[in-house]
């Protein structure tokens, strides 16, 4: 068996290797030329695996250890018998922090209590949900709107776009990216969107860029109709806007997922489906060393915080987005640098937080996001 792997994708070395010639490249290198004799193919968002790449070649299965697979031609796969696979909800924890480190960063540097606005979460799907239940252990006020989930399990739990639009003071998209049909989501946050927003709504974007019609953005951040907009998602990425980049609050390279145990979940996800597949026998395959940050302890004094500075303290010491954002608005022309020699960044439950002089308030919310205590 020949595998063809994307060299970008972590902890998978010497997974396959005793079952399969395995060859590692640049994800963009990946032609016709070198899948021509391979069996599998696992990849990242960065390969487009269509026809013209998979013609004629021997490939059987297509692994993406992302969540999204918008880089896949699942329907030429599934009439060319070519059996794809993808890894939902493996850097939903990821995203969920970045929400957070979001939002507690916004708040101090622009006075807000969390607990006292609504925000809007549309799309409840692997990272939708975590974000509804991170936002409401933080005391937010939560809308959640996800049509496809509301159609199969009834209204309860869910409003209208419009109702977010009317009632949320932020308004972030967790959906994929759909170009047609009743849950069309490409430019669903356009001109008519933003005016039947509340004047001055923050808004989010860490799911797919092309759900921003950029220009809109543009303009109603301009008039401020926008107050703010935190953007990890691009459209024509890596060759984004320089505009929205300079008026956004936080701006990142596409990151949002990219914690090392999304990363690990996305890997392991792959080499077990391709074990079940060809029967290798490690269908439980899980990635081995993944990096720890220099410290795992938080210790906080909360001695004059409220709650909420405790907790912003907890999350930005995992986090601390600035960083990410300033990286990008000094140097956009290294999007794509910024994402592959991104740092490592691990999640809530990789950490204990240690707090002195504080309330049982304050250790339930850290608990509820996942600390160790």
């Amino acid at each position: 068996m020949k595998v063809i792997v994307d060299d970008k994708i972590p902890y998978i070395k010497g997974a396959l290797e005793p079952f399969a010639e395995v060859i590692y490249m640049p994800g963009k290198s990946t032609t016709p030329e070198v899948v021509k004799d391979a069996d599998v193919i696992i990849t990242r968002t960065r390969t487009i695996c269509n026809k013209k790449l998979l013609e004629g070649s021997k490939v059987s299965m297509i692994a993406t250890a992302t969540i999204g697979f918008d880089h896949i031609d699942t329907e030429y796969c599934d009439e060319a018998g070519i059996e794809w696979t993808n890894a939902p909800g493996c850097n939903s924890w990821s995203v969920a922090q970045y929400i957070m480190a979001a939002l507690h960063t916004l708040a101090i540097e622009k006075k807000l209590t969390l607990s006292n606005m609504t925000i809007g979460v549309v799309g409840a799907g692997n990272v939708g949900s975590k974000v509804v239940k991170q936002c409401k252990a933080i005391g937010m006020n939560v809308l959640v709107n996800d049509p496809p989930r509301q159609r199969t399990e009834g209204d309860t739990g869910f409003v209208s776009l419009k109702e977010i639009q009317q009632n949320a003071d932020i308004i972030t998209i967790h959906t994929p990216l759909t170009m047609d049909g009743e849950d069309k989501t490409f430019h669903v946050v356009d001109q008519l969107f933003i005016d039947g927003c509340k004047d001055g709504v923050f808004i989010i974007n860490c799911a797919r860029g092309e759900i921003f019609e950029t220009q809109s953005v543009v303009d109603a951040l301009i008039s401020g109709k926008i107050n703010e907009a935190i953007v990890d998602c691009w459209e024509n990425e890596p060759d984004i806007d320089q505009e929205l980049l300079d008026r956004t609050f936080i701006s990142t390279p596409h990151i949002a997922g990219y914690s090392r145990d999304g990363k690990a979940n996305g890997t392991s996800m792959s080499i077990q489906a391709i074990s079940r597949k060809f029967n290798l026998g490690i269908d439980n395959w899980q990635c081995q060393n993944v990096e720890l940050p220099e410290n795992t302890v938080i210790e906080i004094e909360g001695e004059g915080k409220t709650t909420q500075q405790i907790v912003a303290e907890a999350v930005l010491s995992t986090y601390p987005i600035l960083k990410d954002s300033n990286r990008l608005k000094n140097s956009i022309l290294t999007f794509e640098k910024q994402r592959g020699d991104y740092p490592v960044r691990r999640e809530f439950p990789v950490y204990t937080v240690k707090v002195k002089n504080s309330s049982d308030e304050v250790i339930k919310i850290l608990a509820e996001l996942g600390f160790n205590l």
